[in-house]
């Protein structure tokens, strides 16, 4: 099921504490494309479809990404990316964003995804898995 954008951008908003819509809707293209980056095939399309348009289509539409970003260095890209952001900010703006996201996923597909990232993603994602 896909959520409705304004419903995305207030869940972001609210776990990001960001004061308007527009900055929560920022960082979640940021992460996005970011994420779009380390995903492929089935599970990203798959991961699309449950995103508003789009978002979605920053999703499957990229930044590159010449290998698979480390959790920390994930942060720090994000940080890159936004103006004025630190890694503490943006590690704030990740965790916002990715539990958003992976709520719209939903457990099974979360799974795939993160099988598909470096370890350590499944704390950006706001969902430690058993060691």
């Amino acid at each position: 099921m896909t959520l409705r954008r304004e419903a995305f951008l207030e869940h972001v908003k609210e776990r990001g504490k960001y004061p308007t819509l527009q900055e929560a809707g920022r960082a979640a293209r940021v992460v996005l494309a970011l994420l779009g980056a380390h995903l492929v095939g089935q599970v990203r399309a798959q991961l699309a479809a449950r995103l508003p348009e789009d978002f979605a289509l920053i999703l499957l539409n990229p930044l590159q990404s010449a290998e698979p970003l480390s959790p920390e260095r994930f942060v720090r890209a994000t940080a890159a990316w936004i103006e004025g952001a630190t890694e503490q900010t943006a590690a704030w703006d990740v965790s916002a964003v990715l539990s958003t996201a992976a709520d719209a996923a939903g457990d099974e597909l979360l799974e795939e995804i993160l099988l598909q990232l470096p370890a350590g993603y499944d704390l950006l994602f706001g969902r430690p898995q058993p060691t």
